[in-house]
């Protein structure tokens, strides 16, 4: 077996291509990530995760996606429940602290219930930023809250719903894209707060919870930190803030390479993600020419990275016993629209 190479790819549809599995095969990457565009119906789902799977070999490999609820949920009915964004646990949360929490767990518990059903074992959930007003809303009502304690007890209960059922999270966008005025999708932003507003405000939530095993980095500029470079291509973000400033020594995946926010081709930003200390590259559009620039400058996943992977595959627990009806039946007390 080819050894696993640092990034994380998605693919074009919904089965693989006889081209795309020669890729995998050949060049192996760690992970896998669904979107919408690759989800049909049951047994296809399931079909494409082991597939994925088989190509490099590892029964265990992860598969990622978003599924936090809201406007960014990959799973649709009838494969899943609606569910409602961050910002409807957060408004249950203002009105009454343990039964914001508990909703939180029990609808990252739902989640995993509904991913691990296709084979999915990966969420990338919570979402820790903590918006400003006149932010852009690429985050808006994704974000739990407007301060820091609501985003870090609701990301908590979040994290933990999730681990019970056996899959990992994923806390985003390390060290804060609350105070992005651009849509990273289609832009670079930056942030020009001070660093002692951005330790209070946006790296709190990540602060406190810096002993989960992944988090994901925001294509953000923080000017007051490095001027020149985003927080997923600076060394000094992520060795200065992220490993030591927040404490966080878990697996650290970049954002999206293919957003407009990173500037250069492929090979340069996959280069760019790891000399800056991303563990991993995340390429999502199932574009092949873009995947095949990702892998050529993509190395073996090798030291405290392989550490860091190796260690974050400890946290996928034997899920809990719990009932899932006695759980969306409790959930439903809180928001019945997805009983």
């Amino acid at each position: 077996m080819t050894e696993s190479k640092s990034m994380i790819l998605g693919c074009a549809g919904k089965s693989l291509t006889r081209e795309e599995i020669n890729f995998y095969r050949n060049e192996c990457p760690w992970a896998f990530i669904l979107f919408a565009r690759n989800i049909g119906e049951t047994e296809q789902i399931r079909d494409l995760v082991a597939e994925m799977r088989d190509c490099i070999g590892r029964p265990d490999a992860l598969v990622f996606i978003d599924q936090e609820g809201g406007r960014v949920q990959r799973l649709r009915p009838p494969l899943a429940p609606n569910y409602p964004a961050g910002g409807a646990l957060g408004a249950l949360w203002r009105d009454d602290h343990d039964a914001g929490a508990r909703a939180a767990w029990l609808m990252a518990r739902l989640h995993a219930f509904d991913l691990l059903r296709y084979g999915i074992t990966a969420d990338c959930l919570p979402v820790l930023d903590v918006p400003i007003e006149g932010a852009s809303d690429v985050i808006g009502a994704r974000a739990y809250g407007k301060e820091p304690r609501p985003v870090i007890e609701l990301g908590r209960a979040a994290a933990e719903g999730l681990m019970s059922g056996g899959v990992l999270p994923v806390m985003k966008h390390i060290p804060g894209h609350g105070r992005a005025l651009a849509d990273t999708h289609f832009e670079l932003p930056t942030v020009n707060a001070s660093l002692s507003d951005l330790q209070r405000h946006d790296f709190a939530p990540f602060r406190e919870l810096n002993h989960l095993p992944m988090a994901m980095t925001a294509h953000v500029v923080y000017s007051a930190i490095d001027p020149k470079n985003p927080a997923t291509t600076s060394g000094k973000v992520i060795d200065e803030i992220i490993r030591r400033e927040i404490g966080f020594d878990g697996l650290l995946m970049s954002d999206d390479t293919s957003m407009k926010a990173l500037s250069g081709d492929f090979p340069t930003k996959a280069a760019s993600i790891l000399a800056a200390g991303c563990d991993l590259v995340l390429h999502c559009n199932g574009v092949f020419e873009e995947m095949a620039g990702i892998a050529s400058r993509t190395t073996g996943l090798e030291g405290k990275s392989l550490e860091r992977a190796k260690r974050a595959l400890t946290y996928i627990r034997k899920h809990d016993a719990a009932e899932e009806t006695e759980i969306r039946a409790e959930f439903a007390t809180y928001f019945d629209a997805v009983a």
